[in-house]
């Protein structure tokens, strides 16, 4: 058998396993397939009706969108590092294969999934929109394969070469700010737009002038113009995607014998914390250790502090130029930095994983279940009642809005109250498995991305719907109304917490079970 059809053939053999797993599994395949075919479709059809806009303002658009799948493809695997056994080269140094046919394999692998189909789709709809003759026809389909080729293996030199470095704490401290960055950047062009720095046609061509020289921009251009100038892009083009598949093989032939370091040992050291000094020794002052022990180590848990004011001062800093604010939107976007502060406590549980049951064990009743999601709870308040004080005065003072300060402060710490409280429940009724490799966007292991996804978007729809009674009343000018916020959070998160303890002890051996998944 060929290197490309065993390893076609175990990625689909990987994928039609989810179909034999538990229920929450299958649900999450299914979810996946039914979103990655959505995309197609929706991709497909959007990149085509190109063909309905000016020539130069598509040609404008489909550069930039091959420079973003580029893009995308360079950095959503390194946030996905841990998930797929594939990205890491270490798991695969034991396979009885060269490199060459090791990176041939890998490669398979990379474009075999819904998703990359999913990709290679939308991506033939920038064929159907900016083709206008016979050769951009015949030059669109070796161009839109090697765009296709040029993301995989980019990817796939990206992630090698950085798989030792991602292994190690650092690396993925180094990851979460540089992630963070980007996304600060990406909002550069709203920014200036919203600010009337310049109309969005001339932004555009200018960015596209810029992509212009870049692969995925040649690329874009050898469609439209579908001539020997473009053919020359494509092959250009096709002997740069060669070079770096080389320097792939040469980066895998490195870290297959590169030692990883992640698994040398590490300092150990007793100290004594605030947290000793408040709470009496028992179990709730563990937990509560423990948790703060998380969110200071645990990059997941710093990028959703730092995620959770950025978005929100960048919102504020965007909102306040395209109209004049009110009193509602420092109290509207503290409440958005509660909730995704909130969201982190969704899976309280996953963190643990397999050692879960010696917090089993310790607990042993529904009240010892019940102090240990006080002391998580406690923990993360501890750190989001600050930073949601200073996410509200942010935005009123960049809103303008200084009176709104102290109502959203108030508001934001009610929503999270409440999502605390729909947290605990969420925890126990759709718990899911985090990757023993953590990094800090890994949401789920394998398979289960599906549930985690569900699991969010149920907490954020009960949230809201939880967080209504108090947040429209703010919104329609009551600002009295804030002063009651933070109680009804506090009446929230006790009785979820409640429920939760109550259904999660009768669930413990399915709790155990659903975190302690293979990854």
């Amino acid at each position: 058998m060929s290197t490309v059809a065993l390893f076609a053939g175990l990625k689909l053999r990987l994928m039609a396993g989810n179909l034999r797993g538990d229920l929450q599994r299958k649900l999450g395949f299914v979810f996946t397939l039914v979103a990655a075919a959505g995309l197609a479709v929706l991709g497909f059809f959007l990149m085509s009706l190109l063909r309905l806009a000016p020539p130069d303002i598509a040609s404008s658009l489909v550069i930039v969108a091959f420079a973003s799948f580029l893009f995308g493809w360079m950095v959503v695997p390194l946030m996905a590092f841990g998930l797929d056994d594939t990205l890491d080269p270490a798991k695969l140094s034991l396979f009885p294969l060269r490199t060459r046919r090791l990176a041939v394999g890998l490669f398979t692998a990379s474009v075999t999934g819904v998703w990359p189909a999913a990709m290679l789709i939308v991506t033939f709809g920038a064929l159907v929109g900016l083709a206008s003759g016979a050769g951009g026809w015949l030059l669109g389909v070796p161009a839109v394969l090697v765009q296709f080729a040029l993301c995989v293996v980019a990817s796939r030199l990206i992630t090698t070469a950085l798989s030792s470095a991602l292994r190690t704490r650092r690396g993925r401290d180094v990851l979460a700010v540089a992630a963070l960055l980007v996304v600060l950047l990406a909002q550069l062009p709203n920014l200036l737009m919203n600010g009337g720095f310049g109309d969005p046609t001339a932004m555009l061509h200018a960015m596209a002038d810029v992509l212009r020289w870049t692969p995925p921009g040649m690329l874009a251009h050898a469609i439209a113009d579908g001539g020997l100038a473009g053919l020359a892009e494509v092959v250009l083009v096709a002997l740069l995607t060669v070079a770096l598949a080389w320097l792939w093989i040469k980066a895998l032939a490195r870290a297959l014998v590169t030692p990883d370091v992640s698994t040398q040992a590490a300092s150990v050291r007793r100290e004594s914390g605030l947290i000793d000094r408040f709470l009496p020794d028992g179990p709730l002052a563990a937990v509560v250790t423990k948790e703060l022990k998380y969110i200071r180590r645990d990059p997941r848990y710093r990028v959703g502090w730092f995620s959770a004011v950025l978005v929100t001062v960048v919102l504020s800093f965007s909102l306040t130029r395209t109209a004049e604010a009110g009193a509602g939107m420092p109290i509207t976007l503290s409440c958005l930095g509660a909730l995704m502060i909130a969201l982190q406590s969704i899976n309280s549980f996953g963190i643990d994983g397999r050692s879960l049951w010696m917090n089993a064990v310790a607990f042993g009743s529904e009240r010892g279940l019940l102090t240990d999601l006080a002391g998580r709870h406690l923990a993360n308040a501890l750190v989001a009642v600050p930073v949601i004080a200073a996410i509200a005065v942010a935005t009123g003072l960049l809103a303008g809005q200084p009176g709104a300060i102290l109502p959203g402060m108030l508001t934001g710490w009610g929503a999270l109250g409440v999502g605390l409280g729909v947290g605990s429940v969420t925890s126990v009724v759709l718990p899911y498995t985090a990757p023993e490799r953590m990094n800090a966007f890994s949401g789920a292991a394998p398979g289960q991305g599906g549930l985690a996804f569900a699991s969010a978007m149920g907490a954020t729809v009960g949230i809201g719907l939880l967080a209504l009674p108090f947040v429209v009343p703010l919104l329609f000018g009551l600002l009295w109304v804030s002063v009651l916020a933070p109680f009804y959070g506090l009446l929230a998160e006790v009785l979820g917490r409640r429920l939760a303890a109550r259904i999660g002890f009768a669930r413990t051996p399915e709790l155990l079970a659903a975190v302690s998944k293979p990854t």
